[in-house]
């Protein structure tokens, strides 16, 4: 008699912070998968759990430890699991996560991760922070062949030699690096034939994209989003994060000139003051800002915008503060992101004396109350136009379908021939708070 076939282990993963993370975790699941691990959901069922972290966060260390003080009981009970803490945490936290945390098994670093397969064939507690020599693309596993839904991210440059005052990025993800060209068409073509339709480009700093392409020469993202296009049966192309510094004049024109290059661009300013610019080491003024804003919406009139802020950051008066929303007032925002300054260990700004933490938020909630004004009128002005949706899951509701319009707006409709996948014309009907509602068209 043979021997019955040995269960499959199982793989459970978290993941915080930006999309890219949401990109790495899905990569290192890929690659576990190839030595035969299975997703699960449920934590303590797993062979393996891995916690992928951001560091961009108030207290994200303290964050993780807090988790992993969730996962010991489970651990207890299932002896064999093993726990890897990845990414910007690993990055920063180091062997002080072994130290602090003996449950932990492995430490992986976002340049290193490629090496997780081995360290866990080895079962040896390890520490991965180097930036290894090897391009780790080059050393993952190609990507399955399983049908997947309908959107998709896609790493394509990484890390930042911007240094901003207040961003750990530099010291977690390294310096900029950018994937040949190549290699990112390749991938891009077995995401659609996988059953992706649209492909979100993502870097720390994304638009400074510069992959070696034909013959060794530098591509920008422009060029790249040009051949991206050329991909048959990919129908919508998107990038995040960009800087202000990096929007080059044919990255502005091919938003004029690409239909598959969705109008919407994530485009952090972070503050309105240019006194407060200078001392985040931002390298651009409000005015050079807006100045960019004018000519995105000359290549693309109905180009929806969305940025960063922070409120509060040290030395930030009550004039500063004027500045920033006065920006907001001008620029029209369909979203964007705020938050209090939060001092991130390491960075530049980390030492300077704060603004009092009540301050700071009464700053915040009028920011965020004027933001939320435009985003009400964002959505309002789409209530009667069609829009463009690529739905890619069910509704909240029973026979609904939803999905985002070419501007990135959630939109709902009930239309029994929907499936994931389907990319349709809506007649907007309702606005919601943060969603729409339509009808197919």
């Amino acid at each position: 008699m043979s021997a019955p076939d040995t269960p499959p282990r199982k793989l459970h993963v978290r993941t915080w912070g930006c999309q890219m993370n949401v990109y790495d975790s899905e990569r290192m699941a890929e690659a576990l998968a190839a030595e035969g691990y299975v997703a699960t959901e449920a934590a303590e069922e797993a062979d393996l759990v891995l916690l992928n972290t951001c560091h961009i966060r108030e207290k994200a260390a303290e964050k993780v430890y807090s988790d992993l003080g969730r996962l010991r009981p489970l651990k207890a009970a299932r002896p064999g699991m093993r726990i890897a803490v990845t990414g910007c945490v690993a990055q920063a936290e180091g062997a002080e996560i072994l130290r602090r945390a003996p449950l932990v098994d492995w430490v992986v670093g976002p340049q290193a991760y490629h090496r997780l397969p081995a360290l866990v064939a080895a079962g040896v507690r390890a520490v991965e922070t180097e930036f290894p020599p090897e391009d780790k693309f080059d050393r993952l596993p190609a990507r399955g062949q399983a049908p997947r839904g309908p959107t998709a991210f896609l790493t394509v440059q990484e890390g930042c030699d911007k240094f901003c005052s207040f961003c750990v990025v530099p010291y977690t993800r390294g310096a900029e690096a950018s994937r040949p060209a190549a290699r990112i068409l390749q991938e891009a073509r077995a995401l659609v034939a996988r059953g992706v339709r649209e492909i979100t480009l993502l870097g720390q700093n994304v638009n400074a994209y510069h992959g070696a392409g034909e013959g060794g020469a530098a591509w920008s993202l422009a060029r790249l989003i040009g051949a991206l296009a050329q991909i048959e049966g990919l129908a919508r192309i998107r990038y995040t994060t960009s800087h202000p510094n990096d929007m080059a004049d044919d990255l502005i024109a091919a938003h004029g000139a690409e239909p598959k290059l969705m109008p919407y661009l994530h485009l952090p300013v972070q503050s309105g003051s240019d006194r407060i610019l200078k001392a985040m080491n931002r390298r651009h003024t409000a005015a050079a800002y807006l100045r960019l804003v004018e000519r995105l919406r000359a290549a693309r009139p109905d180009i929806a915008l969305s940025s960063d802020f922070i409120v509060g950051f040290p030395g930030e008066t009550e004039a500063d503060f004027q500045a920033t929303l006065d920006l907001v007032a001008e620029v029209g925002y369909a979203s964007a992101f705020s938050f209090c300054y939060s001092p991130r260990p390491g960075t530049p700004a980390a030492d300077r004396p704060g603004v009092d933490p009540a301050v700071a938020a009464d700053r915040l909630a009028r920011l965020q109350a004027l933001i939320a004004r435009q985003q009400a009128a964002a959505q309002a002005a789409a209530v009667g136009r069609e829009v463009s949706v690529l739905f890619d899951r069910p509704g909240r509701m029973p026979g609904q379908m939803a999905g985002k319009s070419e501007h990135l707006m959630a939109v709902a409709a009930a239309d029994p021939a929907l499936r994931p996948g389907a990319l349709r014309r809506v007649r907007i009907t309702r606005a919601l708070t943060n969603s729409l509602w339509g009808e197919t068209v």
